[in-house]
């Protein structure tokens, strides 16, 4: 009788062994499968925000930076520019910028933090073109506008202020990215001035 307990200890024993060594294996394991689902730092890197110099961008010019792997356009506008922008409501599709295109510190006439600082995702929100930035000769796509954004692989067509015209294959206004204004030359872009 004595040998039948001292056989049942030595199986809980090495039952209990078992199970805490498949345990530590299993927990040995897990850890680096887990994680290999945090980003890498390249993907964190790719989605850290942007600061851009401002100081030298001219009326009418435009830069272009990268921001989570797509371009975002920098563009002054000019003070006619701006003027023209409460012309043509009637043409565009949403004039109020009522889809949430944007931060809700840039849904206003003119999409932006600074009215002479315009900044968009360049990427149409047809089929995901880059549109081309006509800022002299977009009055050929759109009569009586001076500038604006055409896309040439379907015909859409953006005010300076990145809303899409009435009548064309993208259905909603630019991208405006999240951003703040670190000071008067200085933008940073990916973080959102309502969290900084």
């Amino acid at each position: 009788m004595s040998n039948v307990r001292i056989n049942n200890g030595r199986r809980r024993f090495l039952t209990a062994t078992t199970s805490v060594v498949g345990g530590i294996g299993a927990v040995a394991i897990a850890i680096p499968f887990i994680k290999s689902w945090n980003p890498s730092e390249k993907a964190k890197a790719a989605g850290a925000p942007v600061k851009v110099n401002i100081s030298k961008l001219v009326d009418g010019q435009m830069i272009r930076v990268e921001w989570r792997g797509k371009p975002v356009w920098i563009v002054r506008r000019s003070k006619a520019v701006l003027q023209q922008l409460t012309t043509h409501d009637n043409q565009l599709r949403d004039p109020d910028s009522d889809e949430p295109q944007q931060p809700n510190y840039a849904q206003n006439a003119y999409r932006s933090l600074k009215p002479e600082i315009f900044l968009a995702v360049g990427i149409c929100t047809h089929l995901g073109c880059s549109p081309t930035y006509l800022p002299n000769s977009f009055s050929d796509q759109v009569s009586g506008i001076a500038a604006g954004f055409f896309c040439p692989c379907h015909g859409s067509t953006f005010d300076m202020a990145g809303r899409v015209f009435a009548g064309v294959p993208a259905p909603l206004n630019l991208v405006v990215p999240p951003h703040q204004f670190l000071n008067d030359d200085t933008i940073l872009i990916g973080l959102d001035k309502e969290t900084a």
